[in-house]
C-alpha cells in the first residue's frame, strides 16, 4: 500500500499523517477522529466548575452555595482513560508532540459552549526549580497554541510562581488549598495591565480547583475584573456523581 495514502491534503496547516496516541492507527494528527469521538464526547457541565451535570443544569449545587473565585471554567475531557495516561506523558515525559492535539480539543470544547473569545491567556506558572527540572511548562505549551489559534495574547510572565510547593498529586484533597496559599504573585511592574480586564487561566488538569482558585484570587486582588479557567481535563467527582 503506498504511503501517499496517508499524506495530508494540500493546504496550509494541514496536519501530517501520524499514529494515533490512543489506538495507534493511522490518522491525521496525534488523535484520530474515531478516538476523539469515543473518548471526548460532548457532555453537560457546570459553567462554573466544569464538573459534569445533568442535562440542562448550567450550574451545580456546590457552586450555587459556595461559588469559587473564578467566574467560569471550561474543560475538554474528564481526567480518565485514556487522557490520564496521555497527560502524564505530556506533563512528565516531554511528550510535547501531544500539545497541538490537546489544544485542538480545548478549542473544540470552548466552541461548543459558545463562549466569548478570551483576550488574555495566562498559564499557571511553575516555580523556577520545577521549570529547571522539567525543562518546560505544560500549561504554557497549551496557552501559546491557544493564543496563536485565536489571535489573542498568551503571556507567561505576568503571573508568577513565588513559592515552590509539593506536587498536588501527593496531597489529600483537603490539604491542597493550603499547599498553594500565597504561591502566586503578579509581576509588580505590570500590575496596571490587569486593571479592569477579564483574563483566562490555562492549565492541563483541574482536580479540586485549589490551584486555579488561588491564582484567580491573586489576579483579582491585583485588579482583574474577572477570571475564567480553561483546562484540558477535569477530574470527576470521586463518587462519580
Amino acid at each position: 500500500m503506498p504511503f501517499s495514502r496517508f499524506l495530508p491534503a494540500r493546504g496550509r496547516g494541514a496536519p501530517l499523517a501520524s499514529l494515533c496516541a490512543v489506538c495507534h492507527g493511522w490518522g491525521r494528527g496525534r488523535l484520530c477522529a474515531t478516538c476523539v469521538e469515543r473518548f471526548a464526547p460532548a457532555v453537560s457541565r457546570c459553567r462554573c466548575c466544569a464538573l459534569q451535570t445533568p442535562h440542562g443544569i448550567g450550574r451545580c449545587g456546590a457552586c450555587l452555595v459556595d461559588p469559587p473565585p473564578y467566574a467560569t471554567a471550561t474543560t475538554a475531557v474528564d481526567y480518565d482513560h485514556p487522557w490520564d495516561g496521555l497527560i502524564t506523558r505530556f506533563k512528565f515525559h516531554a511528550a510535547l508532540d501531544l500539545a497541538p492535539a490537546f489544544a485542538a480539543q480545548m478549542l473544540a470544547a470552548r466552541q461548543r459552549e459558545s463562549a466569548p473569545p478570551p483576550t488574555l491567556l495566562l498559564p499557571i506558572p511553575l516555580s523556577d526549580a520545577r521549570l529547571r527540572e522539567r525543562g518546560y511548562n505544560q500549561a504554557w505549551e497549551l496557552a501559546r497554541r491557544l493564543g496563536r489559534a485565536l489571535g489573542c495574547v498568551a503571556d507567561a510572565r505576568l503571573l508568577l510562581r513565588v513559592r515552590d510547593t509539593p506536587h498536588q498529586l501527593a496531597l489529600l484533597p483537603e490539604e491542597r488549598a493550603g499547599n498553594v496559599r500565597a504561591a502566586f504573585a503578579v509581576e509588580p511592574a505590570r500590575r496596571a495591565e490587569l486593571a479592569g480586564r477579564a483574563v483566562t487561566l490555562v492549565d492541563d488538569v483541574m482536580t479540586t480547583g485549589a490551584t486555579v482558585a488561588e491564582a484567580a484570587r491573586t489576579l483579582l486582588q491585583a485588579g482583574a475584573r474577572e477570571v475564567g479557567v480553561w483546562v484540558l481535563a477535569r477530574t470527576p467527582r470521586p463518587d462519580g456523581g
